[in-house]
């Protein structure tokens, strides 16, 4: 396995490397700050995809909040999704709340989009998604057509690094690489 994983790491096109993910970084705070900095909101880190932004975010974003996080995943560590299976959910009251789900990318919508109904059932006031990085393609969940802050737009390729990951794996490399196409 080890292998598989080093000729992949090997092999991948770098679409945004460590420097150019602060400044990625820093528009996405920007842009969170002014949509809901006087808002008192709740932070969703979606594990486990959604942890290194989630980090790389919460320095950045100087006005009150609270964090929380939760657990809902399609993929389980394979290359294609299944259905939503949760594991966590978030312990913080979302009654009223302004609710900010963060997570690592925005593919076809289908986890994002069952995370966002469960807040809005749990009585969130708004849900506002929050993506590193969202997949140019056409086969995106009706309901959920592009986040409401994106970090940066990539090909329609198989992703891994900055949160996530390739069969598991690689979700700590310090860049967002594509998987070489065969």
């Amino acid at each position: 396995m080890i292998e598989e994983i080093n000729q992949v790491l090997a092999e991948a096109d770098c679409l945004a490397d460590e420097a150019s993910l602060q400044g990625i970084l820093d528009a996405m705070a920007e842009q969170l700050r002014e949509r809901v900095a006087n808002s008192m909101p709740v932070l969703l880190c979606v594990l486990n995809g959604g942890l290194i932004l989630t980090g790389a975010l919460l320095p950045r974003l100087r006005f009150p909040l609270q964090l929380d996080y939760l657990h809902a995943t399609r993929y389980r560590e394979r290359l294609s999704g299944a259905d939503l299976q949760w594991k966590a959910t978030p312990t913080l009251s979302l009654q009223g709340r302004v609710v900010v789900l963060l997570d690592d990318i925005l593919d076809e919508g289908d986890t994002l989009v069952g995370i966002r109904e469960y807040c809005l059932a749990q009585g969130a006031a708004q849900v506002l998604t929050v993506v590193l990085v969202d997949k140019n393609h056409e086969r995106r969940h009706k309901a959920l057509p592009r986040a409401d802050i994106t970090g940066m737009d990539a090909p329609d390729r198989y992703l891994f690094g900055y949160g996530m990951d390739y069969k598991g794996w690689l979700r700590n490399a310090p860049g967002i690489y594509a998987v070489k196409q065969s």
